[in-house]
């Protein structure tokens, strides 16, 4: 297959790209004696049917990319997963495994790969993933303005996606906004690389309590599997999910764990955490199914989800949540098409590739790890022990809806005693 060819590109206006970055409660090492606590974290793993349907698959045999801050593979639940790498920041490692960032920021690649693949640390132990048997490549990017780093955000991730098809990836997952509906042109070739050479890409919606309101690109690219996040009762997330007719599917954004690259155990929030949990589902699907192609591996995953009482394709829910075990299993019948649509038309119509008119300019944007809720302040210290985070959202409130309790049942002794004593006075 042949890529298409530019004879120039626009001008660009330099703005930047993000991870979509997740609200964090570190709960410390992640030791033998947490494991089990750390495993019964992850809800999603039974409420949404993961351990049902490994019992088919766990992924073996398929490769996932994440482009994001960079996978630390030397972590526990990640030794032996992470199979090749590359940096594109030219700031990090050469094998992708140096976390790249801001050091807030910075662990989020680890994080997302051990929601999506995480091996655990033992039986029954530490932070497993929902296809842990799949592979991983990583690629680690430099993202926001003044990194640094040579490339900008755009460039950074259209080279990033090209490295991933040309070294094997079956998918791609992409925890990361633009915080705009458009993307550069550079963007049209990477992302039409990755679809000809049948590579499903998954990418987070973004999040509504960190300003975006709406889904931004990659997430509103044609043929993107747009992940929009869920609470624990499987409502639209408030603060972790946001809105818009791109979506495809949802899954939990909500209390995840994931681990971070000096070993510890994280419970975050946000999109960025829900779009492994769907590129895991999809090495699910990959591995059951090898012989279907991109577009019948998305179409079987937003078929075989769950409306949950919503009409579909919804602007909160896409097609509904994730439902592992009916997608591994259902009867689904085939497509000739990408039913998320097709980038190569949305180019002839939109780029007026066919056209002598003028290209409008593109502008460049600033690319981010999707934006989550602000984080607790991190002291490095166990969640049992009082923070400004608890201080202010958990012990503070407790202590005055405690001292307003107390103080209502001093007041009903003090009333019963009254009317005690105002009985006896007229009984006498």
């Amino acid at each position: 297959m042949t890529r298409r060819s530019r004879a120039a590109r626009a001008a660009t206006v330099k703005t930047a790209v993000a991870v979509v970055a997740a609200a964090v409660v570190v709960l410390g090492g992640a030791a033998p004696a947490q494991a089990d606590t750390v495993r019964d974290y992850e809800y999603w793993l039974g409420d949404y049917g993961f351990t049902t349907a490994w019992s088919t698959t766990q992924g073996k045999g398929v490769t996932v990319a994440i482009i994001d801050t960079g996978v630390n593979g030397n972590v526990t639940e990640l030794r032996g997963v992470v199979k090749g790498g590359t940096d594109v920041s030219g700031l990090g490692s050469p094998d992708g495994q140096t976390p790249v960032g801001d050091p807030d920021e910075s662990a989020h690649g680890t994080m997302v790969a051990s929601l999506l693949a995480g091996r655990g640390t033992g039986e029954g132990n530490g932070v497993i993933g929902v296809a842990p048997e799949a592979d991983l490549l990583t690629v680690s990017v430099a993202f926001g303005q003044d990194t640094g780093a040579a490339k900008s955000n755009d460039e950074q991730i259209a080279e990033g996606v090209k490295w991933a098809v040309d070294n094997g990836a079956d998918v791609i997952n992409m925890s990361l906004t633009r915080n705009t509906r458009d993307w550069p042109e550079s963007w049209d070739d990477a992302f039409t690389y990755a679809f000809e050479h049948d590579v499903v890409v998954v990418a987070a919606a973004g999040n509504r309590g960190s300003g975006t309101t709406e889904v931004g690109a990659p997430a509103t690219i044609p043929g993107v599997l747009a992940v929009a996040g869920v609470d624990k009762e499987k409502n639209a997330s408030l603060d972790a999910s946001s809105q818009g007719i791109t979506l495809g599917v949802a899954a939990p954004s909500e209390d995840l764990v994931g681990v971070r690259p000096d070993g510890r155990v994280a419970i975050w929030s946000g999109t960025s955490g829900a779009a492994p949990l769907v590129s895991g589902l999809v090495a699910l699907v990959r591995a059951e199914y090898p012989d279907l192609d991109a577009a019948n591996v998305i179409n079987r995953v937003i078929q075989t989800a769950d409306p949950n009482g919503h009409e579909v394709p919804s602007p909160l829910y896409g097609y509904g949540l994730i439902d592992p075990v009916t997608a591994l299993e259902a009867d689904v019948e085939a497509v000739d098409a990408n039913p998320l649509g097709s980038l190569g038309e949305w180019i002839t119509i939109h780029r007026r590739a066919t056209s002598s008119t003028p290209t409008p300019e593109a502008t460049e944007q600033e690319i981010v790890p999707i934006a989550d809720p602000p984080p607790p302040a991190d002291e490095g210290t166990a969640t049992m022990l009082p923070t400004p985070w608890t201080m202010a959202y958990i012990t503070v409130p407790l202590s005055l809806v405690a001292g307003f309790g107390t103080l209502a049942a001093l007041l009903g002794i003090g009333a019963i005693r009254h009317t005690r004593r105002t009985v006896r006075t007229r009984d006498h």
